[in-house]
């Protein structure tokens, strides 16, 4: 997995490309942490996104959890594989995807 980010004041954009697995959700992990409260948007980009399992997914909630407290979050680029996933676990019903 890879992780690409661009901040601007206000936003971050996370791209990840590859697999968001438990072998990769520490990483990710890693990189939600490092989100400090002047952050009003997060934007996480799946365009190269191939997999995500259930660690994945936690850190999805955990991250969409963090962003009510502080502003928005929204996915973009999500496969059809991806839209899936979030769809058969109901996460469709909880994330923004644009």
């Amino acid at each position: 997995m890879n992780i690409k980010k661009e901040q601007t004041p206000g936003k971050l954009l996370i791209a990840i490309e590859g697999r968001l697995d438990t072998v990769s959700a520490p990483e990710f992990e890693k990189e939600i942490k490092t989100i400090t409260p002047d952050i009003g948007e997060l934007e996480l980009d799946f365009a190269a996104l191939e997999y995500i399992s259930s660690a994945g997914l936690r850190l999805l909630l955990a991250c969409q959890k963090m962003m009510n407290k502080q502003g928005s979050m929204i996915i973009r680029n999500a496969n059809e594989s991806i839209r899936e996933v979030l769809e058969i676990t109901g996460f469709i019903n909880i994330l923004k995807l644009v």
